[in-house]
């Protein structure tokens, strides 16, 4: 795991690459990488590749970034990891690769890269994202793994392409203005995060997951999806449900069990639910001594969440592990927003940041460098009561009701002052032909937006709606998706295209590489994913059960308890904090940012802020630390 970052000075541009200015961006992400850093330009200075190292596999010199191959025609810098690259290796090595280092992963995405072209991506098992430059062509190849897990970002400006894994090290080019993405403004106060491909920044684009960019010597940048879940889905509709939980269970030990290979300590986020509990189980699986366990608290319980550090001892018991734990107060929450904000780089309004940090930061100072974590089973499996109660709104708005009364339904809830809420939100998306479900994370409607914006605003973005989006997604949905596929499968197919990539797993990778750790992600294994995107929907949810077939599947690791246990999320208590002192430093922060600008309406503000405490507050508070750090 590690920062990169580098330069493209395209044919015409004058200037050269500068090591220095190399050298500042590569620097700006410390954190990515304290193990040590690296720095190639190439003889003409038109080419400039930078690296921070967070050494997990092949500790040695050798396998330092930036790397070439043998005759110097290919260097790559990279941050993830191939976690088959030790089964690579062999196959290349009787095609004739030798190699240098004793088994760095980073050699053989090189000469797979000689062997198969960029094709050679199909091959990889694991997270990644690398930019790749081929002195024969003199192209530069920009590249992220399926899902999405690892971060890159870049901008095309004088000339040059700059690219890097945080967008703090492209801002540290003098050349790289500071400056507001309005509509993708517009679309994070739906989303709580950007859609890919663009950022809050003006100019600076993320590549989405699945895709690779081919950079030409001509300033061209050609942006295409290599990957798309559709392409290997193999529906089991014939199976049985021990057939597909026997094969679910055994491609997830093989996704842990993959996820466990480092030459640094690993351990496990243990938050006492089926997903954590899981994986904490297959880990231990083999173990020759204790897994180091880690969970996070709260110095009390709340209405809104209670600890769950009596499941996630139990279940470190039933492992034997070596478990450590730590409970927050508000104070915490206080005195690190600040510094959290600067470190998203665009800001992810999702409170879970804060235990995020915390239990990184716990898992650090245990010496532990890897952690896996549970992301990605509740959005595969339906594990979100919501998604229940949506995916019947969306039945229901199929029923053979006219339009007409569709309409006057809306009137009736305007009429009531119910004019923004979610319930009028669902019926003008049913009526409009638009799919009920949007994201699982969604933060305020296209009614409250355009009551919060300014009029400058409103006139700005007129005939603009955050579905414009995602549908993109829908339509690749529509296109790909086998004809038995549904409303739930329409859910869990956004989710991996928005939500997860820009969202849950970017607070997970923000979130621990500020404190230098790895964190791995055992249900978003690509192959793991085409499984359970190829599952029946009546297997995933039966009788209202979430997560049916996850449970059946995992029935003889866990107690039966921990499985039936009710749903609660990795969550924070938000509405306390609120009504707490965090509540004052929100709203000095969030009347701010309407003084600084003229995008928000500050009467339509206050509603929220005099009101009783409101998550959608968080997106907005999370917006204004962000401005003050990066555009104030």
């Amino acid at each position: 795991m590690c920062g990169i970052a580098g330069a493209y000075h395209f044919d015409g541009s004058t200037r050269p690459v500068e090591p220095a200015e190399l050298a500042r961006m590569r620097d700006t992400m410390v954190h990515r990488g304290p193990d040590g850093d690296g720095l190639w330009v190439s003889a003409d200075r038109r080419v400039g590749l930078a690296h921070r190292r967070l050494a997990i596999i092949d500790l040695s010199q050798a396998a330092s970034q930036p790397m070439a191959n043998e005759d110097g025609s290919c260097l790559v810098v990279y941050n993830g990891e191939i976690y088959n690259h030790a089964a690579l290796r062999p196959e290349l090595e009787r095609l004739g690769h030798r190699f240098r280092t004793d088994h760095s992963d980073t050699e053989v995405i090189l000469h797979a890269y000689e062997q198969w072209g960029i094709d050679c991506v199909h091959r990889f098992r694991g997270m990644f994202a690398f930019g790749l430059w081929d002195a024969r062509t003199r192209e530069l190849w920009l590249v992220r793994d399926r899902i999405g897990i690892k971060p890159l970002y870049y901008t095309v400006r004088g000339g040059r392409l700059l690219f890097a894994s945080e967008i703090k090290a492209l801002l540290a080019d003098a050349s790289v203005p500071r400056a507001l993405d309005e509509e993708a403004l517009y679309h994070y106060l739906t989303f709580l995060t950007t859609p890919a491909p663009a950022t809050l920044f003006a100019g600076i684009r993320k590549l989405p997951g699945g895709c690779r960019a081919r950079v030409s010597p001509d300033g061209g940048v050609r942006v295409e999806r290599y990957w798309d879940v559709w392409d290997h889905v193999r529906p089991l509709d014939g199976a049985t449900e021990d057939e597909v939980a026997d094969a679910l269970l055994a491609e997830l030990r093989t996704s842990v069990r993959l996820r466990k290979v480092s030459d640094v300590p690993v351990g496990v986020f243990l938050s006492g639910g089926i997903d954590s509990s899981t994986n904490a189980v297959l880990f231990s699986e083999d173990a020759t001594t204790p897994v180091e366990t880690f969970s996070i608290g709260y110095e009390q319980d709340y209405p809104s969440y209670a600890n769950e550090f009596v499941y996630a001892r139990q279940v470190a018991r039933l492992i034997g592990s070596r478990h450590h734990e730590r409970r927050l107060a508000l104070r915490d929450a206080l005195d690190v927003m600040p510094e959290l904000a600067r470190l998203q780089d665009e800001p992810i309004a999702d409170p879970v940041c804060v235990p995020l940090y915390y239990v990184s930061r716990l898992a650090r100072e245990a010496g532990v460098i890897v952690c896996q974590v549970g992301e990605g089973s509740d959005e595969l499996f339906c594990g979100y009561p919501e998604w229940k109660r949506r995916l019947l709104l969306q039945r229901l708005g199929e029923l053979p009701v006219p339009r007409a009364a569709k309409r006057l339904g809306l009137s009736a809830l305007r009429a009531l002052g119910q004019g923004g809420s979610r319930p009028y939100e669902q019926l003008r998306r049913n009526i409009g032909g638009e799919p009920v479900f949007w994201s699982g994370a969604e933060s305020l409607t296209e009614a409250e937006k355009r009551r919060l914006l300014s009029p400058a605003a409103l006139r700005h973005f007129d005939g603009l709606t955050s579905y414009d989006a995602i549908r993109p997604i829908r339509e690749r949905f529509e296109s790909g998706a086998p004809e038995t596929a549904g409303w739930l499968e329409w859910m869990a197919y956004v989710d991996l295209n928005l939500r997860l990539p820009e969202l849950l797993l970017m607070r997970v990778d923000k979130m621990s590489m500020a404190t230098s750790l790895e964190c791995r992600v055992p249900f978003l294994d690509h192959e793991f994913v085409a499984l359970a995107m190829s599952m029946p929907e009546r297997m995933k949810l039966r009788n209202g059960q979430l997560k049916y077939i996850l449970k059946h599947a995992v029935r003889k690791l866990l107690p039966q308890e921990l499985i039936q246990r009710r749903k609660q999320g990795f969550g924070v208590p938000v509405h306390e904090w609120l009504f707490q002192e965090l509540g004052p430093s929100v709203r000095a922060e969030v009347r701010w940012l309407a003084r600084q600008t003229d995008f928000f309406e500050p009467r339509a503000m206050d509603v929220y802020l005099n009101g009783r405490p409101d998550t959608r507050v968080w997106t907005l508070y999370n917006l204004a630390l962000w401005w003050r750090n990066y555009l104030d």
